[in-house]
């Protein structure tokens, strides 16, 4: 037990009565508290953690009227032990009314500015006052939190309630001539967390604190002889103690060196058959380990093991995990340098975009990425490093308080600039990084190049009109209303080409419309002359109407009316004309679901679809993310296949796809200009890569293939092949999900939720092959006409995964948490027999399993889910283990008079 001095210097409101601490008085309490984590059944682990001391409050200057202001503190103060001061201060701050005995308030408090109950009764007989103020942390003008790794997600208000709490302060007060003294106060606090229905059950913290007095000293304790500085208010300050590693997986000692060399040995030498199922928990422990290094200790690693292939493979598929600005640079600083091949630069720099913590210092190293020559140099890297930047911007303003302009700031000249020059390359790609960003300041910028505003963005090309509509989407979600008024503007424009239309349509949705929106869009579709935009408005505004999710229950709700105005006749509608497809699976007691959407966009004059949009969706625990976008555009195509008119005619399959072919052949007459084809991919509603299929493209990639090096290489790899067969494997580890949430409690520490996953993949393949008859080394091509081929292929597929969710006291002096983990483990052997004749034309393929699998001949070899649970206090583990026999590779079972039956799997 330790003594704390508490000095109140604070800046104050006045209230009507209010706790008594006299200047010249030293006034000594005990004070108590205990954190207790875990689910509330009996016989379950639960993770607590206690404290005690003695607090000796002295004031100074002034009266003390209840309510706190401004808090003072020494520099050399820690915000975590300021935390823990925050916490007494919040006990002794009442807001007493003298002419109400129940009333409530917003009032300031550690967990931010929430509702507040008071009930006041008074005893006189004993002279003493009694006191209940309950705050309700589900009603706050402000609460205190902080998320990381929930960038990408949307919030629904509705389901939010998962996350419940109260904290409940009891006090016993005694009259004195200025005001009252606390004599005692007890303080229970629940925050419960339920990741499904609370039917299901919830985890919960419950915090306890007790604060009673001792005694009244008449001299005064001197305060610290240091400046005394403003350091916020009574609310709780987050500090780096949120970027504490949820598990400390890894003793981290002086040894760094020995450390890292038995993870990466482990890694390497246990995964080189098939994957282990401990090994997404030694990855873990790799990526843990790497996340507390600095750049000098990744350069010492680097250089020991760069030159050892699978060594080098598991340290670059961890340092982008490890999500630092360490990290970060020591990619660029790699790349830069010529250490890394751009397929190793590009796979690890799309991986640090999404793992990398976003911040001023990792925005600003992104930036002078966008300037490298290098890079640049590179249009693959380039465009990575570019939607890269948007993204950094759009992870750092979805979980800061702030979002300066100025990080947005270059990009936007830059568009200007490539507008001015007419260069529709560059216009699209800045487009698209604005897009990824989402900043609400870049709206203006956009809208200059849409065909709303003159003949000037009128003549630029629908491409740029496309991408500069599709970028609102992100921005809808920061601005809806200012992006509705826009899309509602270019729907209604029926001189747009009707692409641009339905593109706007698709923003307006995203937009959670009102009611009264979906009700205008409805009644524009009744008299909507063209049928494509009729079509596709009707068909998306159905599939919305069948959704059961409850992120936007309202807009299901719009659309169901929206039905009723609407005629049926425009379902009957072939698929000659635009759709918009919306599937969904989502289950409300588990609150978890996918949803997948298509929109086929159609013209009555092409032969293929102008373009095809498909995204999924993923619901869980009340919230939505979109998980992966793909969209395909066939321009040139279309007019490609169109200057043959044969295509369109009648025949039968093998007629027109030599048509096709024929059709396709005339591609070399296109300007240079015109794309064949353009698609791109969206990972969590960031663009991550986009291309155009174009002649360039085209004769470069037919150039390099008929190269006499790319030749002479493919003819050593078929001999090699042919003559002694192949074997490798390949392996790859991934860390996809890692999420945390921070709540402070009364007691000024902070109760954190994660959830994260980690999986790694791998497979062996082996190809054995047989030559009737054998062929000598350095066989001419001609003699394969002669000879029977066969290729024995194994493959053995494995993959496994951990699951682990956490949640508890999780900083640098404390650590009590309670942990579920989840484990899965598979293996999919299987054996493919190809058979060539090329003589006689005969070409024959089987596939099966691989005898003698590692289950035994006589064992049903079935899927199988493994849980398990740790109690740390008890020293038990509790297993589960599930059989899934619905989903067997070998399934043993004996039938009797089915010989005559055809079986249906």
């Amino acid at each position: 037990m330790r003594a704390v001095v508490l000095a109140l210097s604070l800046a104050l409101v006045g209230a009507t009565v209010f706790p008594e601490f006299s200047a010249g008085k030293t006034y000594v309490y005990m004070y108590e508290m205990s954190v207790i984590n875990g689910l509330p059944e009996e016989g379950l682990a639960r993770a607590k953690m206690n404290a005690s001391c003695k607090f000796l409050i002295i004031v100074f200057f002034f009266i003390f009227n209840g309510v706190v202001g401004k808090v003072y503190a020494p520099e050399g103060v820690s915000d975590l032990v300021l935390n823990f001061y925050r916490a007494v201060l919040n006990i002794i701050q009442l807001n007493i009314k003298k002419t109400h005995n129940v009333y409530d308030l917003q009032e300031t408090g550690i967990q931010g500015v929430c509702k507040t109950l008071y009930s006041v009764n008074e005893d006189v007989k004993a002279e003493r006052i009694h006191l209940t103020k309950t705050r309700d942390m589900n009603h706050c003008q402000e609460r205190v939190y902080r998320d990381m790794g929930l960038a990408y997600t949307e919030k629904c208000d509705k389901c939010q309630q998962n996350l419940r709490g109260s904290t409940s302060y009891r006090y016993t007060l005694k009259p004195v001539l200025s005001g009252v003294m606390i004599l005692e106060a007890d303080v229970n606090e629940l925050i419960q967390f339920s990741p499904f229905s609370e039917s299901y059950g919830a985890a919960q913290t419950e915090t306890k604190q007790t604060f009673v007095f001792q005694e009244i000293q008449d001299s005064s304790i001197a305060p610290i002889s240091a400046e005394y500085h403003h350091r916020g208010s009574l609310k709780y300050e987050f500090t780096n103690d949120f970027e504490w590693t949820p598990l400390q997986l890894v003793n981290v000692t002086d040894e760094q060196a020995q450390v890292l060399k038995e993870l990466l040995n482990h890694l390497v030498t246990h995964n080189a058959e098939k994957v282990t199922d401990h090994a997404p928990l030694k990855y873990l422990e790799l990526v843990e380990f790497l996340r507390l290094a600095r750049y000098e200790d990744l350069e010492a690693f680097w250089s020991k093991y760069r030159d050892t292939p699978s060594h080098r493979l598991w340290l670059l598929e961890a340092i982008p995990a490890t999500g630092t600005s360490a990290a970060l640079r020591f990619i660029k600083e790699k790349f830069t340098s010529e250490d890394l091949s751009v397929t190793e630069a590009v796979r690890t720099l799309v991986a640090a975009v999404h793992m990398v913590t976003a911040n001023p210092e990792s925005i600003k190293l992104f930036e002078t990425l966008t300037e490298d020559s290098k890079l640049n140099a590179n249009p693959v890297l380039r465009e990575i490093v570019f939607l890269g930047y948007g993204t950094m911007i759009s992870k750092y303003c979805a979980e800061s308080d702030v979002c300066p302009v100025e990080y947005i700031k270059p990009i936007q000249k830059r568009l200007s600039e490539a507008v001015s020059k007419g260069e529709t390359e560059d216009i699209i790609l800045y487009v698209k990084v604005l897009g990824n960003a989402g900043h609400p300041s870049s709206l203006k910028s956009i809208t200059k190049i849409m065909p709303i505003h003159g003949t000037a963005a009128a003549s630029l090309p629908i491409t740029v009109h496309i991408e500069a509509i599709m970028a609102l989407r992100n921005i809808a979600k920061k601005e809806p209303r200012m992006v509705q008024e826009l899309a509602l503007q270019l729907y209604m424009d029926k001189a747009l080409d009707p692409e641009l239309r339905m593109l706007s349509c698709i923003v307006l949705f995203e937009t959670n419309p009102s009611m009264a929106l979906i009700s205008t869009l409805a009644n524009a579709v009744k008299s909507e002359e063209n049928l494509q935009v009729a079509s596709f408005t009707y068909s998306h505004m159905k599939s919305l109407s069948r959704s059961a999710s409850m992120i936007h229950p309202s807009v299901a709700a719009a659309c169901n009316v929206a039905m009723k105005i609407l005629s049926p006749k425009l379902d009957r509608l072939s698929l000659r004309y635009s759709k918009a497809v919306y599937g969904e699976a989502y289950s409300s007691s588990f609150m978890l679901g996918a949803a997948a959407t298509a929109f086929y966009i159609n013209d009555a004059a092409t032969f293929l679809p102008r373009s095809v949009v498909a995204k999924t969706k993923a619901f869980f625990v009340g919230a939505a993310a979109d998980v992966l976008e793909i969209g395909v555009r066939t321009d040139g195509l279309q007019e490609t296949l169109l200057k043959n008119p044969s295509v369109l005619k009648s025949g039968d399959r093998i007629t027109k796809m030599k048509r096709v072919i024929k059709a396709l052949s005339q591609w070399r007459s296109l300007p240079n200009n015109k794309p064949l084809a353009s698609f791109y991919i969206k990972l969590f509603g960031q663009e991550i890569a986009f291309a155009n299929i174009d002649k360039p493209m085209v004769e470069q990639a037919i150039a390099l293939a008929s190269g006499p090096s790319v030749q002479a290489f493919g003819v050593k790899a078929l001999k090699t092949l042919l003559l002694s067969g192949v074997s490798f494997n390949y392996t790859m580890p991934v860390m996809y999900t890692e999420m945390r949430r921070a709540i402070p409690t009364a007691t000024g520490i902070s109760v954190q939720l994660s959830l994260f996953s980690a999986a790694v993949a791998g497979a062996v393949v082996k190809i054995e092959p047989t030559l009737l008859p054998h062929l000598p080394e350095d066989f001419p091509l001609s003699r394969l006409l002669e000879t029977d081929i066969k290729l024995e292929t194994e493959i053995r597929p494995s993959f496994a995964m951990d699951t682990y969710a956490v949640m508890g006291i999780n900083n640098p002096f404390y650590h009590a948490i309670i942990v579920s983990r989840a484990k899965f483990n598979s293996t999919l052997p299987s054996k493919i027999s190809a058979r060539l004749d090329i003589k006689e034309g005969d070409f024959k393929i089987e596939l099966g399993p691989i005898s003698g699998s590692s289950r035994g001949d006589h064992d049903s070899v079935c899927r199988t889910l493994y849980s398990v649970n740790e109690d740390l206090r008890a020293e038990r583990i509790f297993l589960t283990k599930t059989r899934d026999m619905n989903h067997c590779q070998k399934r043993i079972y004996r039938g009797l008079g089915l010989a005559y039956t055809e079986k249906c799997d």
